[in-house]
């Protein structure tokens, strides 16, 4: 069975914590409690934050939405793990978290190897479905920046079983051996694009990694049949030990026929850049998504000058995240000295 506890890890030795619960009577408890009184808004950005390491992400996410005009909130959903200090600086800063438990396979069940540990938290991001106080939900990561305004994503046409998302970048430019063995330029829906405003590739046509997508922005409608059924999913598919990218493949999987795919724009994976040059332009992209290990925080600012008017910007992308950054950080200075502290902590300069 599966357990709901913030002690228990994927892939870890730990056994769930003794007043853990199974999943059952977690999804009957949380699908049967009162809505929060102070909801009041249909519609808004969700994203997810676990541990202090990943504050500075969603500041500067945060920061990227108010920058843009966007006219609805990002809510941060937290789980018990999260420290008080982190939790302050969110309030300091009018952000709402949201209070919700950790989610993982029951012990066992699914393991990450130890380049992949950072996913160990991201069956958390799953309890999205249950956040029904809003209508329509998007779904971000906190290693993300938006850098134009896609609150459009809130009108689009989406059936209440379906969710809409990007492709996942099937090349494996840096051969990851445990990679799939058909992530290869020759099957990613990408290397189909000739033009970055051209149609997205249909998940049902093409190879098999067309009907794979990136988790990093997803547009649902939370409800809790919906998100009753994802769990049941998540304790049912024999499929779990397979799944290598842990919410993003169980989406996939779940939603197999039923997700829309969304332009490469709303999910800017920051190597589209220089693997699919076709498809990628600047100009066009509403959301940059630093995927792999290295995160902007964990590397320090960009060491080269900026390019020359008219020459590509090899670290452009970079230089956006530590913008926003230093306007999170100037605000903190003169409101929130402590959790300027708190944030800097984590953060290579």
């Amino acid at each position: 069975m599966l357990s709901v506890s913030e002690e228990v890890h994927v892939g870890c030795a730990s056994r769930p914590a003794p007043n853990a619960v199974v999943l059952d009577e977690a999804t009957s408890n949380l699908l049967s409690a009162p809505l929060p009184a102070t909801s009041t808004m249909e519609r808004a950005y969700v994203t997810l934050l676990t541990r202090e390491s990943y504050l500075a992400g969603v500041l500067v996410l945060e920061q990227g939405l108010r920058a843009v005009g966007s006219k609805y909130p990002l809510v941060v959903m937290v789980t018990p793990a999260l420290p008080p200090a982190a939790r302050a600086v969110l309030a300091k800063r009018g952000i709402r978290a949201r209070e919700v438990e950790g989610l993982y396979p029951e012990d066992g069940k699914h393991t990450l190897p130890a380049h992949d540990a950072r996913f160990a938290d991201t069956w958390t991001k799953l309890r999205v479905f249950e956040l029904n106080e809003y209508k329509r939900v998007v779904l971000l990561d906190a290693d993300m920046v938006v850098v134009k305004n896609m609150d459009d994503l809130f009108q689009i046409d989406l059936p209440a079983d379906q969710i809409a998302a990007a492709h996942a970048c099937a090349c494996n430019p840096r051969k990851i051996p445990h990679y799939p063995a058909d992530w290869i330029p020759a099957n990613c829906a990408y290397t189909a694009l000739q033009h970055p405003l051209d149609t997205p590739a249909i998940p049902t046509n093409g190879p098999r990694p067309y009907s794979l997508l990136n988790s990093g922005t997803v547009v649902l409608n939370p409800s809790r049949p919906l998100a009753s059924s994802v769990y049941q999913f998540l304790l049912t598919t024999p499929r779990l030990s397979e799944f290598k990218f842990p919410d993003q493949d169980l989406l996939a999987a779940f939603f197999d026929g039923r997700w829309r795919s969304l332009p490469w724009y709303y999910n800017g994976l920051r190597t589209l850049r220089t693997i699919h040059k076709n498809a990628w332009r600047d100009e066009q992209v509403r959301c940059v998504h630093y995927i792999l290990p290295q995160k902007p925080w964990d590397v320090g600012r960009p060491k080269s000058a900026k390019a020359a008017e008219g020459e590509e910007d090899p670290q452009l992308l970079e230089r956006w995240w530590w913008t926003y950054y230093d306007e999170v950080m100037k605000e903190l200075e003169e409101k929130d000295p402590t959790g300027r502290e708190l944030v800097a902590k984590y953060v290579i300069e």
